[in-house]
């Protein structure tokens, strides 16, 4: 059924005899009426909702949506980052009515979201990630985001108590600011422990390949790497092919704890359901959603795992200390002096970066004792 429905969506174009493509159809969406009490709302998701990641995550924060009054929950998985996903948003806007839509996965928003966004001016885009611009996209664009490296941070705090060989290792996607910054808030992390600790990052090019997610972490234990974390679309086989090889894992997106019981430390969790319901609840009043919004741990946007059996007592009274830091604000990750891997200075002695500093999401380097290139 969720197969034929997801033709039906992408082969809406073709199959229309009513020319519903245009940008404007009497009826279905009201040009200035945004105050609704009955929303319908899209999620596209480039994976499969149960893939214990990013998709997962999205999925449990519409959820929560889902069961707020005057909701109407449109969803379609699997969706590729080519214009199928136009396809899907173009149906969900006139085929279900929906006026306010998410296209979850980075490569969505340039051309795709913009372009439809364009289309369909009465209708709400909001984007995950940190791609959005005042001034330069259009009004009915926006982006959404977390601070989730300072899960990364606590991340390595337990790695770097946890970790007898101090080599910690990084399974990463793609060398975009988001993930630079969690490579190297990883290895921050570690190195308030012990600042011997290195971390050895590769990059597999894909958001989502598993032979080359489990090459890459079998080349780390290979290497001596003894704790690792990711940054894929699905840490699933990251967290078991880590796991069966006896090192222990820090989770990302969504709780992976149940594939690795006794292996997993903790991770880094989305917590869209706040974010998602901020965004609801502001449409349904008739208020103005916000174009850039971001948020960390103290914001409820991002949480952690519950720390595994493989956490020492020590590790829990640091994770804990560290951990009340950040839900006061006053945690600061990236902070001088620092330099990059290249030994170039990076943040002066006398810089420390506020969670919502904007510089952070151009961040293009890694730190000194990551060992790994981003090109």
């Amino acid at each position: 059924m969720t197969k034929l429905l997801s033709m039906n969506r992408r082969n809406f174009l073709q199959v229309s005899a009513a020319g519903l493509a245009a940008s404007a159809v009497p009826g279905l969406m009201p040009a200035t009426a945004w105050a609704q009490t009955e929303l319908t709302v899209g999620f596209i998701y480039v994976g499969p909702k149960d893939d214990y990641g990013y998709n997962q995550a999205h999925a449990e924060g519409a959820a929560v949506i889902k069961a707020m009054p005057g909701v109407t929950l449109v969803e379609e998985e699997n969706v590729p980052e080519t214009v199928d996903v136009q396809k899907t948003m173009e149906s969900m806007i006139n085929l279900d009515g929906a006026s306010l839509v998410f296209p979850t996965s980075f490569g969505y928003f340039d051309p795709h979201m913009l372009a439809m966004a364009a289309k369909y001016l009465d209708t709400q885009f909001r984007h995950c990630g940190g791609l959005w611009q005042e001034g330069k996209h259009p009004a009915n664009t926006g982006s959404y985001f977390g601070y989730i490296h300072q899960g990364q941070y606590l991340n390595g705090v337990a790695a770097g108590n946890a970790t007898k060989s101090k080599k910690i290792g990084f399974v990463a996607a793609k060398p975009i600011p988001q993930v630079l910054q969690n490579v190297n808030a990883f290895l921050l992390g570690a190195r308030s422990v012990d600042p011997t600790i290195t971390c050895q990052v590769i990059f597999t090019g894909e958001w989502s390949l598993a032979i080359k997610e489990a090459e890459a972490t079998n080349a780390l234990v290979d290497q001596g790497v003894d704790v690792i974390t990711c940054h894929v679309d699905s840490p699933k086989v990251v967290v078991e092919t880590a796991a069966g090889r006896g090192a222990f894992v820090c989770g990302y997106h969504a709780d992976q704890s149940p594939l690795a019981p006794e292996k997993y430390l903790t991770g880094a969790e989305w917590a869209w359901g706040k974010v998602y319901t901020d965004f609801i609840t502001k449409a349904q009043a008739g208020e103005k959603l916000g174009n850039f919004v971001r948020g960390g741990l103290k914001d409820g946007f991002v949480k952690m795992s519950p720390l595994g059996p493989g956490v020492s007592e020590k590790g829990r009274k640091m994770f804990d200390a560290t951990l009340a830091e950040a839900m006061t604000g006053k945690l600061s990750v990236f902070k001088g002096p620092l330099n990059d891997n290249k030994g170039n200075a990076v943040i002066a002695a006398d810089k420390a970066y506020a969670e919502d500093a904007i510089d952070l999401e151009s961040m293009a380097y890694l730190v000194e004792g990551v060992v790994g290139s981003t090109s």
